[in-house]
């Protein structure tokens, strides 16, 4: 749908979540539409919880100021994710306040969006900033997101071919609701790890709360950590904390997944490649890139992007193996 309003092409998608314990759309599903659909003045049918069928007729992206609120701990994020790539086309600013979860599984934390995703699509001329004013964890939720995304022109393409050296290692252990030393411990077990691995400069900041001044709905915790490299790209990771398991466990996990995806050899993690797919394809000009995985995820993505936006990707590599991706962007201009 976000490449679908990008060209102002109407879509129908059916059979969708269909193989899921729950399929059709979710919370976070018909936000994210419904949000898309107000920025783009756009016409839409079978927006509801569990539906498998919708389609949309988008116009051209306002801008504007909008509040949306998830209703759950659904993913801020994948609202994002969503809303983004049109923004940068549209008319004026796009001022967003979204509630919902932060931290949810199974989709990225709002402090990879920020560490990771933005530092990258900042080197394609992607204007943006986002604010986590409150986190939202699963069940509670109650997380609130400010992004202001500026349009722009053009994307400009993005060449990352080589990861460089390893400038730093930079992160973020939260814990909400719960005692100080679960951020302080989950930290501490990823720079034990990661110096033990060979990096010596790594930096990870402590986010928690006194009990008295903790404005969270629900507990929970968790870290994300990513690695600055020589040729300007940002390797990200993250996990999330479980009632349960130990925080050191987490901070570990967290550290081997960072790890995992700098031995990829790659200066786009496995995460960030699937993200890009939509950028590229509207950049203006030839990008390329190496990715530390090519994911079935990824692998959808320039699917399904080929087929709405009419460009050819190539891709050389196996899917579970590091991979080249290169493309030849429709190049959008915008009149702003």
């Amino acid at each position: 749908m976000a490449l679908s309003a990008l060209v102002n092409k109407p879509v129908k998608i059916y059979n969708i979540r269909a193989k899921r314990s729950e399929p059709g759309l979710k919370a976070q599903h018909a936000t994210a539409i419904n949000a898309l659909a107000k920025i783009t003045q756009a016409q839409v049918t079978g927006i509801k919880i569990g539906s498998d069928t919708i389609t949309f007729t988008p116009n051209r992206p306002q801008g504007g100021e909008f509040k949306f609120d998830i209703g759950t701990a659904g993913s801020i994020s994948l609202v994002l994710q969503t809303i983004m790539p049109c923004a940068a086309f549209a008319q004026s600013q796009t001022k967003l306040e979204i509630r919902g979860g932060t931290d949810v599984a199974w989709s990225p934390p709002i402090d990879y969006i920020t560490n990771v995703t933005l530092p990258i699509l900042a080197k394609m001329g992607y204007r943006s900033e986002i604010v986590t004013v409150r986190r939202g964890h699963y069940p509670r939720g109650g997380g609130l997101v400010r992004a202001t995304l500026t349009p722009v022109q053009k994307l400009v393409p993005l060449n990352l071919m080589d990861r460089g050296e390893i400038l730093r290692i930079r992160g973020i252990s939260h814990a909400v609701k719960l005692p100080q030393h679960v951020s302080q411990r989950q930290a501490d077990a990823a720079v034990k790890k990661l110096k033990k691995a060979g990096f010596e400069n790594v930096e990870i900041k402590l986010e928690w709360y006194e009990k008295e001044k903790d404005p969270h709905l629900g507990s929970g915790s968790g870290i994300v950590l990513w690695a600055e490299t020589s040729s300007g790209s940002v390797i990200g990771a993250d996990v999330l904390g479980e009632k349960g398991k130990p925080a050191e466990k987490v901070g570990e996990e967290a550290a081997d997944r960072l790890l995992r995806e700098i031995n990829g050899n790659a200066p786009i993690d496995s995460h960030m490649g699937d993200m890009l797919i939509p950028y590229l394809a509207v950049a203006d000009g030839v990008s390329q890139i190496k990715v530390s995985e090519l994911t079935l995820h990824l692998l959808s993505n320039i699917w399904v992007t080929e087929k709405i936006l009419n460009v050819k990707f190539s891709v050389t590599g196996k899917e579970g193996e590091s991979g080249t991706i290169s493309v030849k962007g429709v190049n959008l201009q915008n009149p702003v």
